[in-house]
Parts: structure tokens; sequence; C-alpha cells
């Protein structure tokens, strides 16, 4: 007779570590009074907005010890069916042979507003009593949060505030301003943005909802690994980009109370790597960041609730290069015909030739899903990620090449260049530089090739012809994974008493 089919509806018991049936009758109605309804305190008791309820270090009889459980997922799920798209989920056979794995991108940047944050924000905002839906909400967010809550708020009859950092691209402020909501620029940065909206007083009783932390946010992102166990029902691995860890802390979830067979691994830009630096403390630490072409995932320090649920499920954490990001952002466009943010894109950054999990035996020749996050991208910004990933591909190279600076010596120059095929994309004429001749002028030169095979002709030909050259240097990928503590399975101290029988 046959088995069972390989994703049962199951979740762990933590006293035995076996796997137990979620119950069927469980109630899509949140409890009357308990921590899935945001309920607004006196006016007195507060300075600006509400700020978000804080769910760590409670009493299990309370809420279990995990601040969202598989069943806030499920309810997540049913509030906003119908409301946000049920996104496809594709293979791509060009990208499945470059990396060596049988790849489906998940098209989450074909949501409405561009990115899978409609999922969280539209839960959230359904998750709100009657007289919070009245008052109004408030969020720091310096595009797809701010977004997301705009679009679903509008729908809803809700209104939405937005602070964002005077830095926000004018193309996302006016977004939201067409959508509807009340958008006051404050600040450098969002953390001084949010500190505006729980200190001003004219934000009174608004419900503060965090992008990333917020429980009913992550619930919602969680819903997104129910949709792939249900399209790719025979799935190895979920690769996710990490910013804040909300949306790999609610796959996780979601994806391992069902399937705790699939790995789940994340992907962080190594200029901002706050998951992993939480994963090296223990809990939330702040990082240094640097600019990156990921910004969406550029968050200083993960959210505690997001973090506590994720260091139980998620099972490692890579870190990815602004090479292999721009790379990402390449293949796609050529691949995919998909504009895809670099946030967005990080996952299939690790999984390209030079990335952290380019050929990772627990990836290879298996089934791999990618959720494209976010297509939310500024034109100009693409285009200069998209030279990025020319360069990091060998099709766009700058070099330095030593020529006689006499009439001719230029023209004998390019004349070899072109018949090799390359084409000059800019030339650069410098007497200035060069001291050990004055007869010869060093040429900046960059040209377009059509990757390293036809790299290595141009540069036998110079060499050939006499001509020195210099080439930038290759930088290597690095490669970083930190793994969870005590994994494979690791689920130390979790306890989900809203699904046991």
């Amino acid at each position: 007779a046959p088995g069972p089919p390989r994703h049962l509806p199951l979740s762990l018991s933590a006293k035995e570590g076996a796997p137990n049936r979620i119950k069927a009758d469980v109630s899509m109605k949140p409890v009357e009074g308990s921590d899935e309804n945001y309920s607004a305190p006196p006016p007195s008791e507060m300075t600006g907005a509400i700020p978000p309820k804080w769910h760590l270090g409670k009493d299990p009889v309370q809420r279990p010890n995990i601040p969202v459980s598989f069943e806030d997922v499920c309810m997540a799920g049913q509030r906003i069916r119908g409301q946000v798209k049920y996104t496809a989920c594709v293979k791509n056979p060009e990208l499945s042979e470059i990396t060596g794995c049988e790849i489906y991108f998940k098209h989450e940047y074909k949501q409405f507003t561009g990115s899978f944050k409609e999922r969280g924000a539209r839960n959230a905002l359904m998750s709100l009593d009657p007289k919070q839906k009245e008052v109004g909400v408030i969020a720091a967010s310096a595009g797809n949060h701010a977004l997301g809550l705009a679009y679903h708020g509008k729908l809803l009859g809700i209104p939405v505030t937005v602070i964002m950092p005077k830095t926000a691209p004018l193309t996302k402020v006016n977004k939201c301003r067409k959508l509807g909501a009340n958008v006051v620029l404050f600040g450098a940065h969002i953390g001084e943005a949010k500190d505006h909206a729980l200190a001003d007083p004219k934000f009174q009783g608004l419900q503060y909802i965090n992008g990333y932390d917020d429980p009913a946010i992550v619930a919602g992102a969680g819903t997104i690994g129910l949709e792939v166990l249900e399209q790719i029902p025979e799935v190895d691995a979920i690769i996710v980009p990490v910013g804040g860890a909300g949306l790999i802390a609610g796959i996780s979830l979601a994806v391992k109370s069902i399937a705790p067979d699939v790995h789940v691994i994340g992907v962080e830009p190594e200029r901002c790597a706050s998951y992993t630096e939480a994963l090296r403390c223990g809990t939330p630490e702040g990082v240094e960041v640097k600019p990156t072409l990921a910004d969406g995932l550029a968050v200083p320090t993960v959210g505690p609730h997001a973090f506590e649920v994720a260091k139980h499920f998620v099972d490692s954490v890579h870190l990815t290069s602004e090479k292999q990001v721009a790379l990402a952002v390449l293949r796609l466009v050529e691949h995919e015909k998909a504009v895809v943010e670099g946030g967005g894109a990080a996952g299939l950054a690790a999984l390209l030739p030079g990335g952290s999990l380019y050929m990772d035996p627990r990836l290879v020749g298996k089934k791999v899903v990618v959720p494209l996050c976010g297509g939310n991208i500024d034109i100009t910004i693409l285009g200069r990620v998209i030279e990025r990933g020319l360069a990091a591909d060998k099709r766009l190279v700058k070099m330095y090449i030593t020529v006689s600076d006499r009439p001719g010596g230029l023209a004998a120059l390019t004349a070899l260049i072109a018949g090799t095929g390359a084409s000059i994309w800019d030339i650069s004429h410098e007497r200035a530089w060069l001291h050990e001749s004055v007869d010869q002028v060093r040429n900046g030169v960059t040209v377009e090739l059509t990757g390293p095979e036809h790299l290595d002709e141009l540069v036998e030909a110079l060499t050939t012809a006499g001509y020195p050259v210099e080439l930038p240097p290759d930088d290597a990928a690095e490669e970083n994974a930190v793994v969870a503590p005590g994994f494979s399975g690791y689920r130390e101290k979790v306890t989900p008493e809203w699904n046991t029988e």
C-alpha cells in the first residue's frame, strides 16, 4: 500500500520531539481580549503612537514561548485570502542549469504594490479591533511596508500614517500619497522616523505596526510558506532573503510545522549582517550598516520577535556580496524577464557561481524555491545595478593600456581592439600619471565583451602586439555561513501548546 504523503499537517512536540496532528477545529477568529487584537490604551498614558505589543517573556499560559504560532499563520491565510495575490511559483530552466539545482521562483514582486509586504500589512490591519480601525495606524518605512499599509488601508477604510525618512525615494513617497496615506517626512533614517512616531503627541491613539517584527506581520509573511508547499509539494529547500527577519521567521515556522525535512536557508548582505550577528550573540544586536545594493535588507538590528521564531526553525544563514547581488539582478532580467530589487534577488545571488550556496550539497539537483520578494527599484538604480552586474560578469571591463604618445598611437590601439570584436564603451587619455617615459601615454579603456573568454582573447591580442595591460583585481567571492545551534532539527524550548492533542 502507498505510504502517507510527504508533507503531513504536523507540528513538533517539545516533550517527545515527535510530530502531532494539528487540531482540525482551530478557530480562525481571534479570541476577544487576546494578543491577536490590538487595543488602544487611554491617550493620557501615551506621548505618541501606541507602541507595538511585547510578547516575549510572557507566561506560557498566556501565550506559547514563541511569539507567533502556526495557528497564527493559518488565521492570516484565512484573513488575506482573495485580497492578496496567490503568486505563481515557476521553474526556470536556464538558471537551474547555471545554479546546479532545480530552481523555482515565487513571484512576490508581482503583488499590486510590488512586494510580499502586502501579506503582513493586510493581516495586521484586519487583526485590529473595530475602535482601532476607526482611529488608524502608523508605521515608519522608506518603501515596501509603507506601500502595503497605504494600499490595504485604503481598501479597508483604515486611516494610515507613514513616517518616511527624508532620504526615502521620491517615487515611493508619491505612491504612498496617491494611495491616500498621510505621509510625514522626518529624520535621516528609519530609526529616527520610528522614534518620532512613538514620541510626537499628535500621533496619540494610532497603533504602531512594525514592518518586520509585529507578530501579525510575521504571520502574514508565513502564508508564502503555505503556498509554496501547495505549489511544489516535493520542495527540498527554500532560500529566503533576510533583513529584519520577519519574512524568514514566518516562512520557516509555516514550512517546518508541516514539512520539517525541508531546508529553510537565509541569505543576507555582508554589508548588513544583522541576523548573523544575532546568531553569534544569541540575541539581536545592532551592526554597522554600509551602503548596499540590497537596501531593502539593510536593517541594523533584526526584530526580537522575528528572531525568537526564526532561531528555532531556520537551518542556516549565509552572506552574499555586492557583486553577487548585481549579478542576480542581471540574471533575472536576462533569464526570468523580471525586474527585481537587490534585496529581492539576494536568494538567487547566493546560489549563482561564486556565491556562498553555489553547489551546496544540500541543494545540488534538488527542488529549490526562491521568493523574489520585491520589485520596487528606481530606474536610475536599476541602470547602475545592471552595469555592475555586467562588470562582475566580465562583459564590461576597464583596463589600463600604455601606448605611444605620437600621431597614430591611439588609432592603432582602437583598431586592434575592434579587430577582436570588442566594443569601446569609454576611453581616457592620461599623460600626467605615467612617469616612466615621456613619449608614452596611459589609456583607461572600458570595453564591452561577451564574457571571460572574450576578455582572455583581447588581453592576449594586446600583449602579443606589445601593449602593457593592467587589469583590476578580481574580487573572489567570500563564503560565510552561520548555523543555528544544535541543527539539524533544532527546536529547543519550543512548546507549541496551540496545536497539540
